[in-house]
């Protein structure tokens, strides 16, 4: 059978877009379907918008601590809808940058929706298009909580839309959306609250590493209601009630409501049940270890599948389907050692095994080696703020499982960290290391084991 395409991908974020570009360098007919703006959630809603807004904000931070540096005090004013007016042009120039890219590959992009009518053609608003093999990257969407007025929040999709910044507001959940918008929206001069329903925010990180975030937040002003939960949200003279329970029952009074509470897969509406693709929770599309789903000819990558929902992830999981499929390459992806950071100030970052999940496999075997200092960028201003470093370690071998780390440039020193880990680096090899003083990053080559 002829088919219009080899590849036909629905998506046009990380994942579908790498895909997409590797499969054409092997010389494949590709064409790939976008119902939005070409680059997905991280370009358009995620991380490349909420990154020039972390930018934003660290303006504010360094004017507190500028006057100890001898520069003197001086009245400014952030004006937040230029701002954002200037995010947005940023975001219009990459989307063009893409279209192009996509263009000069010869990749057919279709600015529409796509949906299975079997498992080699899509339907296209009424136009039926066939391919031999079809890739699945539409992503994830943000959940709302089945909370009593829910209506009356809004998601991370609608931070980057505010046509003028809150007075008070209030965030529903502490992963590393609600505390990165914690961070910056606080650093613009919003009272902000955060509602966690766990004892610690950044439930997946390292336990030290949580706790030094939110001593660091809180040290800052944010207000945190661990342990709590949101039964009720009322609207009254203009703003909006929450009613928490937890440790105390209290009302909080905001004028916008984030709900960063998790991202569900974006799978509804695909027609997957006319190709029998099977899910998972969720509504996750099940792969194997090559993005293959239960249906051999159709594939998936990134969020929408039960893999680790990180953008570079997706990207790396896009160019493994199509070396594997297209290019004679079989590869599969190893998801023990990927980085992950969080944009908040004080910023964290971390790659492999944190304690918890190390004691799960090795026991009493594994050490750790972990420190806290004031790094010289505070020693001569007035503000307390300290760095938490900590390695997690096989004492067996002295093989480093994983590194962590809360304090200045640490995502860029842990993704730097993160080859060495993964090529199975030991404590003994750190301490041989010579590093660049004065950097924070020269600490790792001097820790101290934790004493039981």
């Amino acid at each position: 059978m002829a088919f219009d395409y080899n590849l036909f991908v629905i998506g046009a974020g990380p994942g579908g877009l790498a895909a997409a570009k590797k499969a054409a360098s092997y010389g494949v007919r590709v064409a790939i379907a976008e119902q939005e703006s070409i680059g997905g959630t991280c370009v358009n809603r995620g991380c490349i918008p909420k990154k020039l807004i972390v930018y934003a904000a660290d303006f504010a931070l360094q004017k507190q601590i500028a006057p100890s540096y001898g520069w003197s005090e001086c009245q400014t004013y952030f004006d937040w809808t230029l701002f954002i007016k200037s995010v947005h042009q940023h975001l219009d120039t990459l989307n063009q940058t893409y279209f192009q890219q996509l263009h000069k590959a010869g990749i057919e992009l279709i600015c529409d929706r796509a949906t299975f009518i079997d498992a080699h053609t899509v339907d296209i608003n009424g136009l039926k298009v066939t391919a031999d093999k079809i890739l699945i990257a539409v992503g994830g969407q943000p959940l709302k909580p089945k909370i009593p007025g829910i209506e009356y929040a809004i998601t991370s999709r609608e931070m980057f839309q505010l046509p003028y910044l809150p007075k008070r507001l209030a965030i529903i959940g502490g992963g590393y959306i609600g505390v990165e918008f914690s961070s910056m929206m606080h650093a613009f001069g919003c009272q902000v609250t955060m509602i966690e329903k766990d004892e610690m925010i950044l439930s997946g990180f390292d336990d030290d590493i949580r706790s030094s975030v939110q001593q660091g937040l809180r040290k800052r002003g944010i207000k945190l209601l661990t342990s709590s939960t949101v039964q009720e949200i009322k609207y009254s003279d203009e703003s909006l009630l929450l009613t928490i329970t937890g440790k105390k029952r209290e009302i909080i009074t905001a004028d916008t409501i984030l709900v960063a509470t998790g991202y569900a897969p974006n799978t509804k509406n695909l027609g997957l049940e006319n190709v029998h693709v099977e899910l998972g929770e969720h509504g996750a599309i099940k792969v194997d270890e090559y993005s293959r789903t239960s249906q051999e000819n159709i594939f998936a990558v990134g969020d929408c599948t039960s893999r680790v929902q990180l953008s570079p992830v997706a990207k790396a999981e896009g160019i493994a389907f199509a070396n594997t499929v297209f290019g004679n390459k079989v590869q599969k992806l190893d998801y023990d050692y990927v980085p992950s950071a969080v944009f908040c100030r004080p910023e964290a970052a971390g790659v492999g095994m944190t304690e918890a999940k190390a004691r799960e496999k090795f026991g009493e075997s594994v050490q750790c080696y972990y420190t806290q200092f004031q790094p010289l960028l505070y020693q001569i201003t007035e503000q307390n703020e300290l760095t938490t470093m900590k390695l997690v370690l096989n004492g067996d071998s002295g093989q480093v499982l994983g590194a962590h780390l809360v304090g200045e440039h640490a995502a860029d020193i842990i993704q730097s960290l993160g080859v060495a880990i993964r090529k199975g680096i030991t404590k003994e090899d750190l301490d041989e290391i010579i590093g660049i003083h004065p950097t924070v990053g020269e600490e790792f080559f001097s820790l101290n084991q934790v004493q039981e």
